[in-house]
């Protein structure tokens, strides 16, 4: 059986699962890409027919290059954001990193406290592991509501 699966695999008919590190670590240097202000490098990892799903509305990867990059790259120079519960599962050539996201900051004189979701679907390629599709979706939070003084109790 051993045999068979190595035949297989030299025909490019079956592929090893790539460790979770490899996917994950395309996403977190896309996010660097971002955060860096190096739209050619963000551009790199994208696949030619990558599409990004955002604010109700499906980008081509050229309409996101065009319209769109340069927006997230402010976004994510100017506002504190963390990624937390991420989750990686790979699946032959393909695979899928989802994470919650938080950014607190101020851009354009707007404040920003939100909360969110990303999924960003991946493809293994020759060059490596490239976007196939980002869907990023977020909701702002409300601040709690400032304590409000106690009423005086027991008679004057």
């Amino acid at each position: 059986m051993r045999a068979f699966a190595c035949v297989l695999f030299a025909c490019g008919l079956l592929s090893p699962d790539a460790s979770d590190g490899e996917p994950a670590a395309a996403v977190a240097e896309f996010h660097s890409a971002l955060s860096a202000g190096d739209a050619a490098a963000a551009e790199a990892l994208l696949a030619p027919d990558a599409i990004v799903l955002e604010s109700g509305s499906v980008e081509s990867r050229a309409e996101y290059l065009a319209q769109h990059l340069a927006a997230d790259i402010e976004f994510a120079r100017g506002v504190a954001q963390t990624r937390s519960g991420e989750r990686v599962v790979v699946h032959g050539d393909v695979a899928w990193v989802s994470a919650s996201t938080r950014a607190e900051g101020e851009i354009r004189g707007r404040s920003v406290h939100s909360a969110g979701a990303e999924l960003i679907v991946l493809v293994r390629s020759p060059d490596g592991w490239r976007i196939r599709a980002i869907h990023w979706s977020s909701h702002p939070l409300t601040k709690a509501p400032a304590p409000q003084p106690s009423a005086p109790t027991g008679s004057p």
